[in-house]
């Protein structure tokens, strides 16, 4: 029996070693270039005057790491089915060739963000707020610890997602780990309190079709708004984009010397 349960054991080991050190590296790397380092020459970006007190960092981390716990265990799902040999995904797709291994990325990308953009709603009623999202919106101010700062609710959710996509697409193994990096990455910079994203001459995104931290930040603040993670095109489409956001974001990109703190304004029904 133990000799069964080992190499589960080694494996859960080995994936919260890996999301535990992209994890640090991203949310304490972000913390100090942002807060510490560059806070100076990026004065003119930060989104909000005041910083979020050193109890909420600490809080951030142990619920980040406690939800990266929860992501390990579901992830045993499919090593068991890899193990048993009843997951042969990983083999088809490297049969696909290196077309597929970045078009199997491109479209994880895109599935993840309508897979957070509609459990996120979900776990917004009212209903299932406190239980499954409350301890992420207690991070009113973010910083880039928020990144997975996640109720165990929640946090099953988000670990759920990697686990269905590896069952029902073919992904080659090595497409799951860029996957991951660029969703660590995204995440810590969308929590960050700076913006960091390019405006055109007019104000508005250079990109406009990805999220920037101000359209995160504004989630944060005024909860009803800005459910999207990458992409803003679900909020356009559904009505959720705050009506502010773009006012906000040329604001920040303006380099004023003023802050822009949040204030309140009725969710949409």
């Amino acid at each position: 029996m133990l000799d069964a349960l080992l190499p589960f054991a080694r494996n859960w080991l080995d994936a919260m070693q890996a999301d535990v050190t992209r994890y640090v590296m991203f949310s304490v790397g972000v913390w100090l270039a942002l807060w510490g380092v560059l806070a100076i020459p990026l004065a003119g970006r930060k989104i909000r005057d005041s910083r979020p007190p050193a109890r909420q960092l600490l809080v951030e981390f142990a619920a980040s790491i406690r939800s990266i716990m929860v992501f390990s265990t579901v992830g045993l799902v499919t090593f068991g089915l890899f193990r048993a040999g009843w997951l042969q995904g990983p083999y088809i797709a490297k049969s696909w060739g290196p077309v597929w291994f970045w078009t199997s990325l491109v479209l994880m990308i895109l599935a993840h963000d309508a897979w957070f953009y509609w459990t996120h709603r979900l776990i917004h009623d009212r209903r299932l707020f406190r239980r499954f999202h409350r301890r992420h919106h207690r991070s009113n101010n973010p910083s880039p610890f928020t990144a997975y700062s996640f109720d165990l609710g929640e946090a099953f959710i988000n670990g759920a997602f990697v686990p269905l996509w590896i069952i029902l697409v073919p992904t080659q193994w090595p497409v799951i780990g860029l996957f991951m990096l660029h969703q660590i990455v995204r995440n810590t910079i969308g929590h960050s309190g700076y913006e960091l994203f390019p405006a055109r001459k007019d104000g508005r995104p250079l990109i406009p079709f990805l999220t920037t931290v101000t359209h995160h930040d504004l989630h944060h603040a005024q909860a009803g708004w800005n459910y999207g993670l990458y992409f803003t095109w679900w909020d356009k489409l559904m009505g959720t984009e705050h009506p502010d956001y773009l006012k906000r974001f040329a604001a920040v990109t303006a380099r004023k010397d003023h802050k822009l703190e949040a204030t309140s304004r009725p969710s949409p029904a």
